[in-house]
């Protein structure tokens, strides 16, 4: 399956965390799903297929979470170390801004609070994309259900803010009243995995988003934002805007070929090859349904590993004001500049 969305209007917003293709005037987003896969060992660094089928019935239910063994940013970030010391995020709100969320699936559906639907007008904002239920997991799946998969923050709360469409496009005045709800309605991270290169130029020239992220920060709320996927080297953000941007890393710790990196306020997280959840009805990324569980590639998928993390240093009572602080100060302090300040260390932001 090959799944085309071409966009031409500057105004619409486009999800990148498949990969992207650029051409003169259009921005083609690919996703595409290659074949099924029934290894338990993390993926060669050098291999980054987009969208990977992954069998209910891949994993022996040995731990509470089944699917855990196949979450390798889990262990190689040294989550369960966190989660072990009693800091689990707990009832931190996590707002993902997105495409909506499956508000049935049972990762997640103990998880969630109130959201808001931007694009039809109503408060159910069910995911009829697949994206904005693949982030929620990373974030903040169900952790020690006996099913599925483990989420960064064990304990956060998800907050589902729809405003890209079953196409995965939207307006910047959309997300603007999305972040803002979010903000009103008692989010106290914002994840942002929007990293096409339209959106992260119009925040960086200013504009209603940008008014919304500083406004969200005003209020003690922590944006953590995507860096996108056209492998380029540049700056989205102007230097005082108040978020964190987050690059995208394989099983190597190396810069994933896709993600972009620049900015100068940036961490990195794992990106590729990320399970999490998915709506079992078929949506856009997943025609046909899916089993509930998939892998993806992109910043989008590290944007809400960071994003858990956030939640999980506010539980642990760090204040909001230096949370982005103690996530860069904390991360590893590559050499690779393409990394920013880092891959993330998450037992070391707790302390």
């Amino acid at each position: 399956m090959v799944a085309v969305v071409v966009v031409a209007s500057t105004a619409a917003v486009v999800l990148p965390s498949c990969g992207t293709e650029e051409g003169q005037g259009v921005t083609t987003v690919v996703e595409s799903s290659t074949t099924t896969t029934t290894t338990t060992s993390p993926p060669a660094p050098t291999q980054e297929p987009p969208t990977t089928q992954v069998p209910a019935t891949t994993v022996a239910p040995t731990t509470p979470d089944p699917l855990l063994p196949q979450q390798w940013a889990v262990s190689q970030l040294r989550l369960p170390e966190v989660w072990n010391r009693a800091v689990r995020g707990d009832d931190v709100v996590i707002a993902v801004v997105d495409t909506g969320v499956d508000l049935d699936h049972p990762d997640l559906v103990d998880k969630l609070v109130p959201g808001i639907d931007i694009v039809d007008g109503d408060d159910t904002p069910q995911d009829t994309n697949g994206h904005g239920t693949h982030v929620a997991g990373i974030a903040a799946a169900t952790t020690g259900n006996g099913i599925g998969v483990a989420g960064t923050a064990p304990g956060a709360r998800i907050m589902p803010v729809r405003v890209l469409g079953t196409d995965g496009t939207g307006t910047d005045e959309g997300i603007a009243q999305g972040i803002d709800w979010a903000v009103a309605n008692g989010a106290d991270v914002v994840n942002l995995s929007l990293g096409e290169t339209g959106v992260l130029s119009r925040i960086s020239k200013g504009g209603p988003l940008n008014t919304s992220i500083r406004n969200a920060a005003a209020q003690g709320v922590v944006v953590i934002t995507a860096a996108g996927n056209e492998g380029t080297v540049k700056r989205n953000y102007r230097a005082g805007t108040p978020t964190l941007v987050v690059n995208a890393t394989n099983p190597a710790g190396q810069l994933a070929q896709f993600s972009n990196s620049g900015d100068l306020r940036s961490v990195a997280a794992p990106g590729v090859q990320i399970l999490s959840t998915a709506p079992t009805e078929p949506t856009s990324l997943w025609p046909s349904g899916s089993r509930g569980y998939e892998l993806l590639d992109g910043t989008s998928m590290a944007t809400p590993i960071v994003s858990g993390l956030a939640a999980l240093l506010l539980s642990a009572g760090v204040q909001p004001a230096t949370v982005i602080e103690r996530i860069v100060t904390t991360a590893d302090g590559a050499a690779n500049p393409q990394l920013g300040a880092g891959v993330i260390d998450p037992s070391e932001a707790v302390g």
